[in-house]
C-alpha cells in the first residue's frame, strides 16, 4: 500500500534516465532545468550503475537509485521495483529515457495513485505526443518534451561542478586526446585504426603527445594503435567520467568516433573532432559544446587524416 506523503513535505520527483553516457551527457541540461523547476522539491535520479557516482556528485539530485533492470521472467524483481516506486510518493515523473522499458514502469503504478508523468507512456498526464519526436536532435527533443510539462528553459550541459584531477595521469602538455574505440557492436562508426595511427604521428611531430582513451575492453584496440604510434600514451580502463572530463579541460584538441567520451570533451569546451560515417546521424546525437567540428563520410574508410588535421587546425586556432 502506497503511504500518504507527510503535510509540508517536500514534493518527490522522480527522474528516469538508463541509457548509454552519450545520451547520459545530453541530458545533463534537462536535469538541471528539472532542478531549477523544483527548486524546493526532493529529486531522486533512476539510472544504471556505470552513472550512479557520477550522477550522486552533481548538484541536480538529492537521491540516486540504481536500476537492477528486472529481464521479463524475473517476476520478483519486477515486484520489488512496483514496491519502490509506489513508495517513492513520486508527484511527478520525468521519463527522459522514453523507451519501451522505461514507459512500462509507467503501468506499475497501476491501479493507482498515479503520478504526473512525463513521457511517452500511453494515457500519461504529460505526453510528448509530437510525431516527428524522433527525428529531434536528443537535446531538443528533450527540451521539447519538458516544455510540455511547464519547464520552458533547458540550458546546455555544464560540468563546472566536476571535479576530477588530470595531474594524477601525469600527461605532458601540450596533449591531444584520440578516441579510436566505440560500441563494439556498431564497427562501422569507427575511422580505421591505421588513420588514427597516422594521426597521432602528425600531431606527435607538432610537438602534441597523443592520449588514448577507451574502456578496459578496448585495450587490445588501444594497444594496436600504441604499437603504430609507440609515443602515444594509452589510458585504456583507466579513467572515469570525471577523469575525462579533467583531462579534456586541459587538452589541446579531442578526435575521436561518435561515442561517450566525445560528448564529454565537447561539453568541457574542448576544441573536438568528432567523426561520424553513415551508421549514426549527427542530426539526432551529434555532440554540442563551444568548439565541436563533426566530419562524416558515408564510409569513415573514406575520411582523409588531412581533412582531420585541417579541421583540428581550424577549430584551435579559434
Amino acid at each position: 500500500m502506497t503511504t500518504a506523503p507527510q503535510e509540508n513535505a517536500p514534493d518527490q520527483i522522480l527522474v528516469i534516465k538508463l541509457g548509454a553516457l552519450g545520451d547520459f551527457m545530453q541530458a545533463l541540461g534537462p536535469f538541471a532545468a528539472i532542478r531549477a523547476h523544483h527548486r524546493r522539491a526532493h529529486i531522486t535520479l533512476l539510472t544504471t550503475a556505470p552513472y550512479a557516482d557520477f550522477a550522486s556528485a552533481s548538484p541536480y539530485f538529492d537521491e540516486i537509485w540504481t536500476d537492477s533492470r528486472p529481464g521479463a521472467a524475473q517476476v520478483s524483481g519486477w515486484l520489488a521495483l512496483r514496491r519502490r516506486l509506489r513508495r517513492g510518493n513520486f508527484s511527478r515523473i520525468y521519463d527522459l529515457q522514453t523507451s519501451d522499458r522505461s514507459s512500462l514502469y509507467f503501468r506499475l503504478f497501476w491501479p493507482g495513485p498515479i503520478p504526473q508523468w512525463s513521457g511517452i507512456a500511453k494515457g500519461c498526464s504529460h505526453p510528448h505526443a509530437n510525431p516527428d519526436r524522433d527525428t529531434l536532435h536528443t537535446f531538443d527533443r528533450q527540451a521539447e518534451q519538458l516544455a510540455i510539462a511547464g519547464i520552458k528553459k533547458v540550458p546546455p550541459p555544464d560540468l563546472a561542478w566536476v571535479t576530477g584531477d588530470a595531474a594524477a595521469f601525469s600527461l605532458p602538455a601540450p596533449y591531444a586526446l584520440l578516441v579510436p574505440g566505440g560500441a563494439r557492436h556498431r564497427p562501422h562508426k569507427r575511422w580505421p585504426v591505421d588513420r588514427f595511427a597516422v594521426l597521432a604521428r602528425a600531431l606527435w611531430d607538432q610537438g602534441v603527445t597523443p592520449v588514448l582513451l577507451g574502456a578496459a575492453a578496448e585495450a587490445p584496440l588501444l594497444q594496436k594503435l600504441a604499437g603504430e604510434a609507440p609515443f602515444a600514451r594509452s589510458l585504456a580502463g583507466q579513467t572515469g567520467i570525471a577523469d575525462i572530463v579533467a583531462m579534456a579541460r586541459d587538452a589541446r584538441l579531442a578526435v575521436g568516433n561518435d561515442t561517450g567520451p566525445m560528448h564529454l570533451t565537447a561539453s568541457a569546451g574542448c576544441p573536438s573532432v568528432v567523426l561520424y560515417s553513415h551508421d549514426s546521424d549527427p542530426a539526432l546525437c551529434a555532440q554540442r559544446g563551444p568548439k565541436v567540428t563533426i566530419l562524416r563520410r558515408d564510409s569513415l574508410a573514406g575520411l582523409d587524416v588531412a581533412d582531420v588535421l585541417n579541421a583540428a587546425a581550424t577549430l584551435t586556432e579559434m
